[in-house]
């Protein structure tokens, strides 16, 4: 389309940035060319521009009166804030010159326009071809230090979306340090924004807080080594009044798996700047002469349709432009873990004889989780030592494969290649391999170190354990774990004056590895995992279609994590389990039905010993699976529609996947508290076609779009604490 993409207005200096449904604008200031921030919201059509930056109000520009430079610094709204020359409010670059200076200015110096998307080299990142994409390089510099900033922007064809990244280039001739370089900065007046970000703990991830948001700084950082269950890479800033449906919605996101910070600050004049990149804490970088330091790519969405419309955006962009591989648009096998049917308990013979009983019910996939390498018997040995034991497994994995297969079923494997247990052969060999302080004792999480993986020689030892393993049978599946923080940061491979880079550098070697795997095993199903969800973000949806959700399966649970987990990311990637009752984490029994119903709303399997539940069951099993398979297309497809939710009303839950072409719609609905002495609940869906007529598949009724959503459907009583239903609707 003619209107989305970008243009550069030189008679304004403007630079306006169009989606289908928003624009943002950056006008270059005064002569020096400072880059202002001029707007950020729904699509405007105009091509003149007044005086938004209010640069001829006091203190006016630094060519007018720079007597007053100082103030003027402190209150433009500024593209891309530097630190130390008067611009007290958050900074998106600090550097440390060898003198140590830390101040830094940029300015306008030149910029580009062109089709597509470049690549950001080693970081995961958006995608798309020339016809669905327009970039914007506005070239930066700082002439005295030369020292070069690249900001990246690309709008997109098809989603609301426009992505950003920043690239230093040191074009002096002696080295400086980079202290701080986050991607993204924004600055919005105050419209009584309130903050939604995501909180957590293990088991009890992404969990919804939302609150005003004051003077001063507020928001969510990780410098654990991974993005953490403890806070999120996003924020949302949205209007008081903002709903599901109504008002606006900004959303950040950051496509990174580390240290990260997200931060909102509120300044004295009452302007919000919104900044997101990679933590300033445990990071330095040396950029030496002619050296380049690429920053993780941030991903903004703006919605004036409310919080959903924002959700749906993030989804379809992270459907279509950062998944990939051969389950980026198919149906993931449907698969049963045997971790919470046997822990470490296992042999070749109790895996057959749960795989049996599962291919019989119509499972597709046994996985075998932790515990087949090495002298692996509990979580204190042997991680680093990714032989398999054949004590357990007689013949080795091959034999245990060919017989799966035999069943009619794919075979899955769990490793955890990032990490290194104290009792092990690989840490008896190499110590140095793990990340550590010298003379400090280490701080050991779940009795294991982790491995260095800024070093090559690490990082190639791990990829080529991985890739025996995976040729030595026929492995369809790996779900690739991380189960502790990263602490006591020290490596043995970087002198005193680089100790700085080891979390990026981290972060790093983990991309390359996956990047290495799925190129040489293009039909393997990655699944990550880090202690649940302690690693669920955009950087490792670049190199696995689905991240495992949480450790808490419990149905009910799972309803406020996938709940705050739908916030940005669809629901294809959304590990999820029917699991065993009482449920291993908090001992909650909830009906087998239900918890079919909740894990649909994700990749769906079973984490359970299908030889021990009872043959009820056992005989829905084939039932859900012949759900899972009539549904599976719409729901990963589909867009998403939160109806109600439990944490706002603690008695039931409600959520509704529409296809894109409005064709058919299905609603999950689930009673977590039974009432007494109600009348029957009324629902109002939504995303249907108001003049086209839908089948209510379960009764036979036949309605308008406009009546189920404005009139709504009446939910009949369900007898019992934690019962649910599906409604599914076609149009006719």
């Amino acid at each position: 389309m003619d209107d989305i993409g970008i243009t550069y207005y030189e008679d304004s200096r403007v630079f306006k940035l169009d989606t289908p449904n928003t624009s943002y604008m950056i006008q270059i200031v005064d002569e020096e060319g400072f880059l202002g921030h001029m707007y950020y919201g729904a699509k405007l059509p105009d091509t003149t521009f007044g005086d938004w930056l209010r640069t001829k109000e006091y203190p006016f520009i630094p060519s007018k009166n720079n007597r007053e430079r100082l103030a003027f610094l402190d209150a433009l709204p500024m593209e891309y804030p530097t630190h130390g020359v008067g611009d007290f409010r958050l900074s998106a670059l600090e550097i440390k010159t060898q003198g140590g200076h830390h101040a830094c200015s940029i300015t306008y110096f030149d910029h580009k326009i062109y089709k597509g998307k470049p690549n950001l080299t080693g970081l995961p990142a958006t995608f798309g071809s020339d016809e669905e994409c327009e970039t914007l390089e506005l070239t930066c510099k700082d002439s005295v230090l030369n020292l070069t900033v690249i900001l990246n922007y690309t709008v997109f064809e098809d989603v609301d979306v426009i992505t950003r990244s920043a690239k230093v280039v040191n074009e002096a001739n002696q080295p400086i340090k980079l202290l701080k370089v986050l991607s993204a900065s924004f600055d919005l007046e105050d419209d009584n924004y309130e903050l939604i970000t995501l909180h957590g703990a293990w088991a009890r991830e992404r969990m919804v807080e939302r609150r005003k948001i004051a003077h001063g700084i507020q928001g969510v950082s990780s410098s654990r080594g991974e993005t953490s269950q403890q806070e999120h890479p996003f924020l949302s800033i949205v209007n008081k009044t903002t709903t599901e449906d109504y008002g606006e919605a900004y959303g950040i996101n950051f496509v990174y798996s580390g240290n990260f910070i997200a931060q909102a600050e509120k300044c004295s004049s009452d302007l919000i700047r919104i900044a997101i990149g990679i933590n300033p804490v445990n990071f330095e970088w040396n950029l030496d002469p002619g050296e380049i330091f690429t920053s993780p790519e941030a991903v903004m969405v703006y919605s004036n349709q409310g919080i959903g419309q924002m959700s749906r955006t993030f989804h379809d962009l992270y459907r279509n432009h950062l998944i990939r591989g051969k389950y980026k648009d198919s149906e993931r096998p449907i698969l049963i873990n045997n971790w919470e049917a046997t822990y470490f308990d296992f042999n070749t013979d109790k895996l057959l004889d749960i795989a049996r009983n599962a291919a019989r019910l119509g499972i597709e996939m046994l996985v075998m989780d932790d515990g087949w390498f090495g002298k692996r018997n509990d979580d204190n040995t042997s991680l680093g030592d990714w032989y398999v034991n054949e004590e357990k497994l007689p013949g080795g994995l091959n034999y245990l494969v060919e017989e799966i297969n035999k069943l009619g079923m794919k075979f899955g494997i769990w490793m955890e290649p990032e990490m290194v247990s104290k009792d092990s052969d690989l840490y008896r060999e190499h110590p140095d391999w793990a990340i550590q302080v010298p003379n400090r004792t280490a701080a050991l999480g779940r009795n294991q170190y982790v491995l260095d993986l800024s070093r090559k020689e690490v990082r190639d030892y791990i990829y080529e354990r991985i890739r025996s393993i995976l040729h030595s049978a026929n492995i369809a599946y790996l779900k690739w774990d991380m189960n502790r923080p990263l602490t006591d940061l020290g490596s043995y491979a970087l002198d005193e004056h680089s100790q700085g880079e080891l979390s990026h550098r981290y972060v790093l070697g983990v991309y390359e590895l996956q990047e290495r795997l799925i190129s040489e095993f293009p039909d393997l199903l990655l699944e990550n995992c880090s202690s649940g969800g302690a690693r669920f973000d955009p950087g490792m949806l670049y190199y696995s279609p689905q991240i495992w959700c949480s450790d808490d399966t419990d149905a009910i649970e799972r309803l406020k994590i996938q709940r705050g987990t739908s916030m940005i990311y669809p629901l294809s990637t959304m590990g999820a389990h029917v699991s065993d009752c009482p449920n291993h984490a908090l001992g909650r029994n909830t009906p087998f039905e239900t918890r079919g119903y909740v894990a649909l709303s994700g990749t769906f399997g079973y984490e359970l010993d299908v030889t021990k539940i009872s043959e009820e069951d056992q005989n829905k099993i084939p039932e859900q699976v012949a759900m899972y398979h009539k549904y599976n297309q719409l729901i990963r497809s589909g867009d998403y529609y939160r109806i109600a939710s439990m944490m706002d009303d603690p008695t039931f839950d409600c959520t509704m996947v529409v296809a894109k072409d409005k064709s058919e719609a299905l609603v999950t609905y689930i009673q977590v508290m039974a009432r007494v002495a109600y009348r029957n609940r009324r629902i109002h869906l939504k995303g249907l076609e108001e003049n086209s007529y839908y089948l209510w598949e379960e009764t036979g009724e036949v309605y308008s779009g406009a009546v189920y959503m404005n009139v709504g459907i009446t939910m009949d009583g369900l007898w019992g604490d934690y019962q649910g239903k599906l409604i599914h609707l076609i149009r006719q």
